[in-house]
């Protein structure tokens, strides 16, 4: 069974957690509860959007009546103001499951943020900081320009980055420019993550799309029966940076224009039910491809019967 208490392998003593991550909507949340519940657990959000206090809603944080006593961390703990980097996030989660580990409790990381759980388990690239100039040069360059200056300057990952993939691609460019190196090569020699001093037990929650998106729409709906309106207008009340993360969450501009009069509730509903299925999709390629091929994945949809499954299939 996996406890809180350290394991030993290979000769070294490893500490357990659980992981359950997949995308939006697939059941992640309870889950964790009753893992948290069954093993005295402490359960530690992975999703980005539910560190930011202003969006509990949005968001879809657990409620208290959810998270049915069981200790939750990291669950709106930066206020809207901030943005929360995924090194930021990796640091406090760091400290939770040290804590959790500390009080003999099993720390249960939850969310759909790949980038978060990748920065902690695996580290970062001890990438220098890109000169201002350069990273002005590339951010101003057309996408295909870009990825053509890139299939000059690191073919590799022009070939593996996709011609319109604005953000990777200007990544790529200014990362070899400014350092000479690859961000490949960088990305070889990560720094800081915990994975290898853990004893990991995943899942991968990724059940099927019809489901899933049926879930997503009656969330989005749920919300705005909930008090998403309010939530928005509460947020925008504080004048903000747009660019902000908690200012672009899902539901946030699509409520923030029907607020504004631009469009009518009927159509705020629809692009934040658009919004919400895009997303879920692009986590569960995410969640279906980059994970470790050995992680256990789950294509059921999730009931009672399945979740008690799963909770034995973490736990032993």
């Amino acid at each position: 069974m996996l406890t809180p208490e350290p394991q030993t392998a290979g000769g070294e003593s490893r500490a357990p957690v659980a992981l359950i991550a997949g995308p939006t909507a697939s059941g992640k949340s309870a889950l964790a509860v009753r893992v948290a519940q069954a093993a005295g657990g402490t359960v530690i959000n992975a999703d980005a959007s539910q560190v930011y206090a202003d969006i509990s809603i949005l968001s879809a944080r657990p409620t208290a009546d959810e998270m049915a006593g069981v200790p939750h961390r990291l669950f709106g703990h930066i206020d809207g103001a901030q943005a929360c980097t995924a090194v930021r996030w990796a640091a406090d989660a760091r400290a939770e499951i040290d804590a959790a580990h500390a009080a003999g409790r099993l720390p249960v990381l939850v969310g759909g943020t790949g980038l978060y759980l990748r920065t902690l388990l695996d580290g970062i690239a001890p990438v220098p900081d890109i000169d201002p100039d350069i990273r002005a040069e590339v951010r101003a360059m057309p996408v295909t320009q870009a990825h053509d200056a890139l299939g000059r300057e690191d073919p590799e990952a022009a070939t593996r980055l996709a011609p319109a993939d604005t953000t990777r691609v200007a990544r790529a460019l200014e990362v070899i420019r400014s350092t000479g190196r690859t961000l490949s090569d960088w990305q070889r020699h990560r720094q800081g993550g915990i994975g290898d001093r853990i004893d990991l037990s995943p899942i991968l929650l990724l059940p099927p799309r019809d489901w899933l998106i049926a879930r997503c729409d009656r969330r989005f709906d749920g919300m705005l029966e909930g008090g998403a309106l309010a939530e928005v207008e509460a947020l925008l009340a504080r004048g903000l940076d747009p660019a902000l993360p908690a200012m672009r969450a899902i539901g946030v501009p699509e409520i923030a224009a029907f607020l504004a009069g631009d469009m009518t509730l009927e159509q705020s509903r629809e692009r934040g039910r658009i919004a919400t299925r895009r997303y879920a999709k692009r986590q569960y390629t995410w969640f279906s491809r980059q994970p470790p091929g050995h992680w256990p994945r789950e294509f059921r949809q999730i009931d009672d019967k399945l979740a008690n499954e799963l909770v034995i299939k973490l736990l032993y």
